[in-house]
């Protein structure tokens, strides 16, 4: 009898310890956290820190006007490296440990694609700023929302602009197999150019981590196609494009966001010089909300906001509207994010029936260090 007495009275202390613990971290304190994951180590380790980056400048701002109804605004960043799993892992931890209503990721479309039916499952939204795998949504359901275009409008857009502004005829595709980014730009694009009356001579893939391309360039090479389209992140871009000018291919190189990072021309060099890639949006725009951003980051980053930044800069402003609005029951952020429209640094923002964001983009050319603006393109 004593036992059970005891046993009774020590399972009490555990549960009140317990609810004691979740007091704290819920309603009463002075702080609301949100949840973010992305890679800051890793291959894709500079995507994932301008997101960090772009997502605390924001909320810095909003906590410098007095946060939200007097509570301060806090980021809970998880690496994740790019790792469907370690993302899963991330998630976990942000909704079972850390208990955030809302969370802004995750970056790259694999580890987003991995993380998104979570979301739905457990009832809490998720916002990526940057994975642009067309079914993303739909694979996560009702919870996940997406602050970008997708793969599918990158691949449509390139072609549509080879075509109708640069009047090629001729494409070579060399894309990741192993990347679904990757694969939704090369399939889009191949069918939108062939529906434009245009000849893909060649449609080839390697594999993720390959170093060298020689097979594949070396049929590339002699097709002499009018453009060679190179739909991956800057990290093979790079590598894949200085090989191809060493073997003397020619081609107009053409690439999606993912060639968005400072250190495309340290790794590709010269050979990158010329190059046109689509992205979300162009830091020397002259609008105010453009330049008013770019002026914050580099004064406290010192470096110049990339795509990135500016989409999580935004994500997290459409955030932090649907806490405003709706306070920090994760259904209820849910619905109010359904019914965002806003003005954004890339562009105006809101979302479709597949809740991702419907929005223009802007064609990029690299020139050296620089990079300029040659075009915009609609939705």
């Amino acid at each position: 009898m004593k036992k059970k007495i005891l046993s009774a009275l020590m399972a009490t202390a555990v549960m009140g310890s317990v609810l004691a613990g979740c007091s704290k971290s819920s309603a009463n304190s002075d702080t609301i956290n949100i949840g973010a994951i992305g890679p800051l180590t890793g291959a894709a380790s500079t995507y994932g820190q301008s997101v960090k980056n772009g997502a605390e400048l924001y909320l810095e701002q909003v906590n410098a006007d007095g946060g939200i109804d007097g509570k301060k605004l806090s980021l809970l960043f998880e690496d994740d490296e790019a790792n469907p799993d370690k993302a899963i892992q991330a998630f976990n931890k942000l909704v079972d440990n850390d208990k955030v209503p809302v969370i802004l990721g995750a970056v790259t479309s694999g580890a987003t694609n991995a993380v998104a039916p979570q979301a739905t499952s457990r009832s809490i939204p998720m916002l990526t700023p940057t994975a642009t795998e067309p079914n993303i949504t739909k694979n996560g359901g009702e919870f996940v929302f997406r602050g970008c275009f997708v793969d599918s409008f990158q691949g449509v857009a390139l072609a549509d602009y080879a075509t109708s502004k640069l009047s090629k005829k001729t494409a070579a595709v060399l894309y990741n197999k192993d990347s679904d980014y990757s694969k939704g730009i090369a399939d889009a694009f191949k069918k939108e150019f062939e529906s434009k009356g245009g000849k893909v001579t060649e449609f080839l893939t390697y594999n993720e981590g390959d170093k060298d391309f020689n097979a594949q360039l070396t049929k590339i090479k002699g097709t002499n196609s009018d453009v060679l389209v190179l739909p991956d992140y800057y990290t093979q871009v790079g590598t894949v494009a200085k090989q191809a000018r060493d073997m003397g291919i020619q081609s107009q190189l053409l690439g999606g966001d993912g060639w968005e990072s400072e250190e495309l021309t340290k790794l590709g060099g010269t050979a990158v010089n010329g190059a046109l890639y689509l992205n979300h949006y162009y830091s020397g725009d002259s609008a105010s909300v453009v330049a008013d951003f770019v002026k914050a980051y580099k004064a406290k980053y010192n470096a110049e906001p990339d795509a990135f930044a500016a989409l999580a800069y935004d994500s997290t402003k459409v955030i932090v509207e649907a806490i405003k609005s709706a306070g920090t029951d994760p259904i209820a952020i849910k619905d109010a994010l359904a019914k965002t429209k806003l003005d954004g640094v890339t562009g105006n923002i809101t979302f479709g029936s597949d809740r991702s964001a419907v929005k223009g983009a802007s064609i990029i050319k690299v020139n050296g260090d620089k990079k300029e603006l040659v075009d915009k393109v609609n939705p």
